[in-house]
């Protein structure tokens, strides 16, 4: 009886603490963020927007000057997106693995009820699934299951004739064929990722070099702020960089409490990957960022963030990697759990979208009021962030507060249509020029 009770009162007295956010979600934006002093709650402040998907023919808002549609429909929780040389999209259709612990806890219990009502509490599909345009409209005609009885399966590429797939224990590969609408082949393991006991940030995304010799793959925390111990963060809050080949690997970067989205910024050359700041601190802090990456840099996590920024709650500190810890280039707002990321390179969308980058950001549960809840823009100049946000993707939450969708992985496709992920939807969204919404 005492396990039912004592939940309930905590729901009870949850949807009656936290704090509300004193700035404009724009304040923790930019080049150089406001970072007002942290604020901790008894409770941690939760904002859950309930999940209840797209009505009728609605549809998200994007700028003038451009269209939307839905390329596809019907998937189930889609979460990551991919394009083969040939055109064809895939998309991996993902949730979280099941948890190696299996005792309670509050934290537990509680956690599992707000994902259920942001829409992250469904069985996991593990698949990847093709989408073809077979007559060029911008929508998908054909639909295939790519790869199945995969793992938690997120990020993808492809390099010659070896398609990868970053599950949420491991990278495997399996060779392709152009054209190939499914492959059956059983799954080789490339490298072992850290995964159980908790794999609290699952979602593994990795990328490819150049020249195909080498992945960066994410790797996030599995706690918030290292309260689990350190011991269970080995190899974590990182990105590695692996061999393609024999699978060898090292850490690239670290102190990155959950990695997501990566990119090749076209001007410099350089990695940039969107990562997901701590919480618990206050409705204003701390601002997810997207940042180029630097080989060997320490980011700050669990002891600082946003560079110097010292956390008190992680105990014992380590100064000495604070006081290296690099500070990221560009903030995108407290809270707004930005993960999808990609280069605006090959767009054909209006000139204010030419050079930058499209962010996905999938929204908060622990601000009041909300943050993300859209694809935003961000225009670079020189390979370097050179002016505010644009708003490109919106509606997502309703007058209400209600989530009609979530977005998540970003693609500049082949034809300069930019599509979104959205895994509360359930659907691909392409925004593309007004003109050519149907080429």
């Amino acid at each position: 009886m005492q396990r039912i009770i004592l939940p309930a009162m905590l729901a009870i007295s949850l949807s009656a603490c936290g704090d509300i956010a004193k700035l404009p979600v724009s304040s923790g934006m930019g080049p150089k963020p406001e970072l007002p002093e942290p604020r901790s709650t008894l409770i941690p402040t939760v904002n859950v927007a309930e999940a209840i998907g797209w009505s009728g023919n609605t549809l998200p808002y994007s700028p003038e000057g451009t269209a939307v549609n839905a390329f596809a429909k019907d998937l189930d929780h889609p979460r990551w997106l991919y394009q083969l040389p040939n055109g064809d999209v895939l998309v991996a259709e993902s949730n979280s693995p099941p948890k190696g612990d299996n005792g309670f806890s509050l934290r537990g219990w509680f956690a599992g009820k707000f994902m259920k009502k942001a829409g992250a509490g469904t069985e996991s599909a593990n698949r990847i699934t093709l989408l073809r345009d077979t007559d060029g409209d911008g929508v998908a005609d054909q639909r295939s299951i790519f790869i199945e009885n995969l793992h938690s399966p997120f990020g993808m590429t492809l390099i010659g004739n070896t398609f990868y797939v970053a599950n949420a224990d491991a990278v495997v590969t399996f060779p392709y064929v152009e054209g190939a609408t499914n492959i059956n082949t059983p799954p080789t393991t490339l490298v072992d990722l850290p995964g159980l006991p908790l794999n609290h940030h699952w979602t593994k995304n990795l990328i490819a070099n150049n020249d195909g010799s080498k992945l960066y793959v994410t790797v996030g925390s599995n706690s918030n702020i290292g309260e689990n111990g350190m011991e269970i963060e080995e190899g974590r809050a990182a990105i590695w960089e692996v061999d393609a080949k024999s699978g060898e690997h090292r850490i690239y970067a670290s102190g990155l409490r959950n990695p997501n989205g990566l990119a090749w910024e076209p001007d410099s050359g350089s990695l940039w990957v969107a990562v997901n700041e701590r919480d618990e601190i206050g409705s204003d802090l701390v601002p997810d960022y997207m940042t180029s990456v630097q080989d060997g840099g320490f980011y700050g996590w669990p002891y600082s963030y946003y560079g110097n920024y010292v956390d008190v709650r992680v105990q014992p500190q380590k100064p000495e990697l604070v006081a290296k810890a690099i500070a990221p280039d560009y903030a995108l707002g407290p809270h707004t759990a930005s993960l999808g990321l990609t280069a605006a390179k090959g767009n054909a969308l209006p000139p204010q979208f030419a050079n930058g980058m499209f962010v996905g950001q999938h929204g908060s549960w622990n601000r009041k009021p909300h943050s993300g809840y859209k694809v935003i823009f961000v225009p670079f100049e020189a390979g370097k962030p050179s002016g505010n946000a644009i708003d490109v993707l919106t509606g997502f939450l309703n007058h209400k507060g209600e989530a009609q969708g979530r977005p998540v992985g970003v693609l500049v496709d082949q034809k300069g249509s930019l599509l979104v992920a959205d895994d509360v939807g359930n659907t691909i969204w392409r925004v593309s020029a007004a003109n050519t919404s149907k080429n």
